[in-house]
């Protein structure tokens, strides 16, 4: 094979590589909603993102059962959904809808997996908003049968980065990530620092032990996808706790 040919080889299997990871497979899992028009899903979620309609995820927002949410990890993933196999309860000719993962559905083990306990390990479902779960299904439906995939995040604007914590301790919440959504890594630096990494302390906050005052602050985000990306100096040196700043997007 000569040096052309194998370029054009290497460069399809690229391609093909890709349009694989933009497509993953369709998967079966449960799906219900909640009747509360404020309840956690839209208002708060485990996830640590405060009220949705401010941070953009809104009524395509649901709540993961254990072995989807994993432990948090997968907060801000998003996932296509359809309903399928149910011709009383699904949308004529299944149409989809893209969820983001900001909530945990914790598990009932006093109630079967069948009726009450969805989210039992090791099921895979999802708890939507009343409004988004119409979009697929009849309102009247309970529990409908859906299919879901892995898909990527369409976000207008940069990550966004909202900073919490005292001189010791500093703690930063990451909202707004596009590409796979699922943040796996995280790093801080000021202007008189190197970079220091991060660990999560839950949903999407993530912290250290670093006292960085008064300088302007980086940040080095890398997602589920293995991607990394930097944004320098998105905090100016007068910033504070409580404050949100945008760096860059995937």
């Amino acid at each position: 094979m000569g040096a052309l040919q194998a370029t054009v080889f290497f460069l399809f299997l690229l391609k093909a590589c890709e349009i694989s990871a933009q497509n993953e497979d369709w998967k079966t899992a449960t799906a219900t909603y909640s009747k509360e028009t404020n309840g956690s899903i839209i208002t708060e979620g485990a996830c640590g993102y405060g009220d949705l309609h401010k941070t953009s995820y809104g009524k395509y927002s649901a709540g993961l059962s254990t072995i989807l949410f994993n432990k948090g990890s997968t907060c801000g993933a998003c996932y296509e959904l359809r309903c399928v196999d149910h011709i009383l309860w699904c949308r004529q000719g299944s149409p989809s809808i893209v969820l983001t993962a900001t909530d945990f559905c914790p598990p009932n083990y006093g109630l079967s997996a069948d009726y009450g306990g969805w989210c039992n390990f090791p099921k895979e479902h999802f708890e939507m908003s009343e409004a988004a779960f119409t979009e697929i299904a009849e309102r009247s439906a309970d529990n409908v049968p859906v299919q879901y995939r892995r898909v990527k995040c369409a976000r207008s604007g940069g990550m966004r980065f909202s900073l919490s914590g005292n001189s010791h301790f500093f703690q930063v919440l990451i909202t707004n990530v596009g590409l796979d959504g699922e943040v796996v890594a995280v790093k801080v630096k000021g202007s008189r620092t190197g970079w220091n990494p991060m660990a999560r302390n839950w949903g999407q906050f993530w912290h250290c032990n670093i006292d960085i005052k008064g300088q302007p602050i980086s940040f080095e985000v890398t997602a589920s996808s293995g991607r990394t990306l930097a944004s320098y100096n998105v905090a100016p040196a007068n910033w504070q706790f409580g404050q949100t700043f945008e760096g860059k997007q995937f």
